[in-house]
């Protein structure tokens, strides 16, 4: 039986910490996954290969941001009905919950492998890059089922403070992909089709993992009837997931936007862009890992009208944000080339080294600024474990804001390097606007 826990007793950074430790091993694993599968990819194909799937990256996020923004929204009304005890009311979200899962997820994959060819002329796919780009793009695409059954599945686990089975999940998805991804790429020598099918399959066992839990839990199972469209609960969840997930959309139209202009600066570029997002998911793995356990935390506590503890909460997750955001910051300064240096190889050493040099620079840059994403994260899960995902949404459109600026004068005054500074803008004017709202939010609870 999958456990949970009650985060409405007992020390708040105890808790948190308790919570965001086992999700913060899962996003390690996974992100090691991802940087094993890029160096796959690098060293099985070449560099060329590196940049026509970095060439898409934004694309692929754009449809993950999206599932997981409803997936978060709706935990949020999970996690409150379990902070006030309300067992039916609980388990009738999560069926709901399921059955919005899985319109959308038919939804978003008709939309995914029809837009495509849209999608590359959009963001200014290379020519030599495109052939690549779309068959990846369309496997994972084709995947997307199994993307929005997993993130509805943690999301739901997550909600009753159950981290440790989305750990479990994650780990063994993580160790199958690099396998697959070893004998579809060097064995059978199946390009980026390979490592696209390996991540696919791998999605897959980690939704099932997840499933297996929720149907062998009491407090989460819910019956069949329940599963049935009600028009109440569909749009409280609508409500609440809606605009977390019209953030998420935003944060990658403006993302596209900053790849269009990439991808016009050559392949050694663009490989070295790809690397170090690569690399930026190493950057926000706590970040990652705070949110999900503030979001439960304050969402429970909310539910039950514990204000006292969430001010409480909230003084704890910042200074834990402020203190691991420095020591990783630290971390990438001394290693991050290093570790470039792992996946960034190929036939022309001349490209590589270029790549591995944009590489670094890019990623010393967002680690300079890299208390700044965590407080961004900080303040995006309090608001929304308070159920307010109106102000992240907007915060989501500031970001937009500053991407699409930065872009527009690279794109004008042909500046490479100055893209660099897109990431860090954007992170910089959301948090501004956030703790503005989240100060207000603050006081009225008093």
């Amino acid at each position: 039986m999958a456990k949970t826990l009650n985060m409405t007793q007992g020390k708040p950074l105890g808790l948190l910490v308790r919570f965001a430790l086992p999700l913060m091993f899962g996003n390690l694993f996974q992100q090691l996954y991802m940087i094993v599968d890029t160096a796959i990819v690098s060293r099985g194909v070449g560099v060329h290969a590196l940049a026509a799937l970095g060439g898409v990256d934004w694309l692929n996020w754009m449809m993950l941001g999206f599932v997981q923004g409803f997936t978060q929204g709706f935990s949020v009304r999970v996690a409150q009905k379990f902070g006030e005890g309300d067992r039916e009311g609980m388990q009738r979200f999560i069926a709901q919950s399921a059955f919005l899962t899985g319109v959308l997820a038919v939804l978003c994959t008709l939309v995914g492998q029809l837009g495509l060819p849209g999608f590359l002329t959009l963001l200014q796919v290379p020519a030599d890059l495109r052939a690549m780009a779309m068959d990846y793009t369309r496997i994972i695409f084709a995947g997307l089922p199994a993307v929005f059954f997993f993130n509805y599945c943690s999301a739901m686990l997550r909600a009753v403070g159950d981290s440790k089975t989305p750990l479990i999940a994650m780990t063994a998805a993580s160790v199958t992909n690099i396998v697959l991804d070893v004998l579809a790429v060097f064995v059978l020598g199946w390009g980026v089709t390979g490592a696209a099918t390996a991540t696919v399959i791998s999605q897959c066992l980690s939704g099932v993992i997840c499933w297996i839990k929720i149907y062998g839990n009491p407090q989460l199972k819910f019956a069949k009837d329940q599963l049935r469209p009600q028009k109440n609960y569909l749009q409280n969840l609508l409500g609440i997931g809606f605009p977390a997930a019209a953030k998420n959309l935003v944060i990658a139209l403006g993302g596209m936007a900053v790849m269009a202009v990439v991808n016009t600066f050559g392949t050694p570029f663009i490989a070295g862009v790809t690397a170090s997002n690569k690399l930026y998911g190493l950057l926000e793995i706590a970040a990652l890992s705070y949110g999900y356990a503030i979001i439960t935390y304050v969402g429970q506590n909310y539910g039950a009208m514990r204000y006292d503890r969430i001010r409480a909460g909230v003084k704890a997750a910042a200074v834990l944000s402020f203190v691991t955001s420095l020591v990783i910051a630290l971390l990438m300064f001394g290693l991050g080339q290093q570790i470039a240096m792992l996946f960034i190889s190929g036939e022309d050493p001349v490209m590589a080294l270029e790549a591995r040099t944009v590489a670094y620079r890019y990623l010393c840059t967002m680690a300079t600024c890299l208390p700044v994403l965590y407080s961004l994260y900080l303040l995006l899960s309090v608001l929304q474990g308070m159920g307010d995902t109106v102000r992240p949404m907007v915060s989501g459109v500031v970001e937009l804001a500053m991407r699409l600026a930065v872009a527009g004068l690279v794109a004008y005054t042909g500046v490479a390097s100055g893209i660099f500074l897109a990431e860090v803008g954007a992170w910089i004017g959301a948090t501004a606007y956030l703790y503005y709202h989240f100060r207000k939010k603050m006081k009225a609870l008093k």
